[in-house]
């Protein structure tokens, strides 16, 4: 050791010198540059990690929202089929109910127009047979040459319009 001490010159107060100066300048950087970057390098780390743990979040609850969007999205359309059936059942039984409706109001005016078919046809056969009436009376008078009484007028008709009946 010795050989190197004058090899190299080195003085032992002097290397003690430079150690104590490296040391205080390591304490110095260690304190003012290498603290504060780590310091911010860790901050960094952190917010860096914090950052992925809230995109993950973020992804976990984008896939729960999509997850609840499709339920409530199959739940809706189940609902309108629903409500599309309940209103096609509902179209269905007022068209039955119109249509029944239509057919007994039909079937009324059917029948009160029968009813008054036969009341005109008995108001008509009424005219004619009074008519006949006449006639046969008018010719009745002009065949036998004179009028005969109202009551034997009745009676001659009355036999006229039943044979008349009978014929047809």
């Amino acid at each position: 050791m010795e050989e190197l001490v004058k090899t190299f010159h080195i003085e032992a107060n002097l290397l003690a010198a430079q150690i104590v100066n490296f040391v205080i300048v390591l304490l110095v950087l260690y304190k003012f540059a290498y603290g504060p970057i780590l310091k911010t390098l860790n901050d960094r780390t952190k917010k860096i990690e914090k950052g992925l743990k809230d995109a993950e979040e973020s992804q976990k609850k984008l896939q729960e929202i999509t997850q609840k969007e499709k339920e409530v999205m199959t739940d809706a359309k189940k609902e309108a089929q629903t409500i599309i059936k309940k209103s096609e059942e509902e179209a269905k039984k007022n068209a039955e109910m119109i249509v029944a409706e239509a057919k007994n109001k039909t079937d009324k005016a059917i029948a009160d127009a029968k009813n008054l078919i036969e009341q005109e046809k008995g108001k008509m056969l009424a005219e004619v047979k009074s008519e006949v009436a006449e006639l046969v009376a008018a010719a009745a008078a002009k065949i036998l040459g004179e009028k005969i009484d109202s009551e034997k007028d009745r009676e001659l008709i009355e036999r006229a319009i039943t044979r008349e009946n009978r014929a047809n």
